[in-house]
This record gives structure tokens, sequence and C-alpha cells, in this order.
């Protein structure tokens, strides 16, 4: 596999700097000088082309919301994911909307950022769980269904379709390995396989075409 090349971005450098440097000892990433605005973030997604963009929410008078914009405008290919103290659903909805595919507290473990850039990278992402019932909701009521072409869930493969039912459950990938006894690589490749089949691009359009199509989230054991 490639290098992911990972971008911070947060006005606060000291824990910055120490999660880059923490960062940096993972296998596979490659992390960049750290940004501590919204013009420094851009200069260096322009020259040094990211994979993921790590950001805060605020950015001393900025917002990463605003960044958030810039990036899927000029920079689609860069995938985001959110750093940040606050766990606002509202907020959570409006940086998916912007174009998020990850929203992280800041006291999360740095092995679990480290996992969730790493699928951010393919096709992942990650919301809160105990949000994600919320998000999806208000995602469901705000967003337009999906057009995939005319294709629906009967296109998946049994397997697809466990896939995808773990995904609604708001599983991560090594939990959705560990419920049906794969591998975390077999994870990615069905989930890859069913985004390819629905004509999608995230993880959370998966989800929310399955909510359309009636999948719910099942009780946790």
């Amino acid at each position: 596999m490639h290098p992911i090349r990972v971008l911070i971005v947060d006005d606060h450098t000291l824990f910055a700097e120490a999660l880059s440097a923490r960062l940096g000892h993972e296998p596979g990433l490659v992390l960049l000088p750290v940004a501590a605005d919204v013009r420094r973030a851009l200069a260096l997604i322009a020259t040094e082309r990211p994979r993921v963009v790590v950001l805060d929410l605020a950015l001393g008078p900025e917002s990463g919301l605003d960044l958030l914009d810039r990036i899927r405008a000029d920079h689609p290919g860069v995938r985001a994911v959110m750093l940040t103290a606050t766990g606002d659903t509202h907020l959570i909805v409006e940086a998916v909307r912007r174009g998020a595919v990850g929203w992280l507290s800041k006291t999360e473990s740095p092995d679990l950022v480290a996992q969730v850039i790493r699928d951010a990278a393919g096709r992942g992402g990650r919301l809160p769980p105990d949000s994600l019932g919320d998000v999806l909701r208000a995602l469901l009521d705000g967003m337009p269904a999906p057009s995939p072409a005319g294709r629906t869930l009967d296109e998946l493969t049994p397997r697809e379709h466990e896939v995808l039912q773990c995904m609604v459950d708001g599983l991560s990938r090594a939990d959705i390995a560990d419920r049906l006894g794969l591998s975390a690589n077999t994870v990615r490749t069905h989930t890859q396989n069913l985004l390819a089949k629905l004509g999608l691009h995230s993880a959370l359009e998966a989800i929310t075409l399955a909510m359309r199509a009636g999948l719910r989230p099942r009780e946790r054991g």
C-alpha cells in the first residue's frame, strides 16, 4: 500500500505537534508539517497533496467548516476528518454535509485516530457511535435520496449485505471484522465492492441509502 500523507490543521500548536509526532510512528502514515490556520492549510494541501486532512473545528478566528468547503471545491480527492473538543450533533451534521468523512473527539486515543485516518484514506470513515442515530436521522431528513443509477441493495451478495448492516449498526471496520469473523482487509474489500455496485463514494452514502431502503440499526448485545 502507498503511504498515507496526513496533514493536521489545528491552532493549538503543542497539541497538534504532539499528535503529529505520535502518529509519525504509525506504519504507513507520513505526517506533513502542521498547519495552524486555513491559509497555511490550503497552501500545504496544494503543494504537499495529503490524502487525509485532520482538522479542528475552531481555527482561531476561522472555522474548520469553511476549510471543508474549500477542500471539497478545490481538492475533492482529499479526505477530511474532524478532530475537535465538541460533540454537538448539529455541528457533526453540518460537517458531514460539507464533506467530512469522520468526527473524533480530542480525548480519543492516538491509536483510534490512526485507524480512522487509514479508514478515511480508503472509502471509510467514522462518526461518534452515541451520535450516529441522530446524525443519520438529520441527514435523512435534510438530504435528497441518493441516485445510484437505478442500482439497489438486491445487487449485493449476502456477505455484502451483512457488512452493510454492520455499517448501519455503527460498527467500525475492526468491529465488523470481529462480528463477522473476517480480516480487516476482507471487510475493506467487501466495503469497496458494495460501494462500487451501488454507485456510491462513501460509507455514509451507503448507510443513508440502506436506511432509505429500510435497514435500521440493530440492538447491541
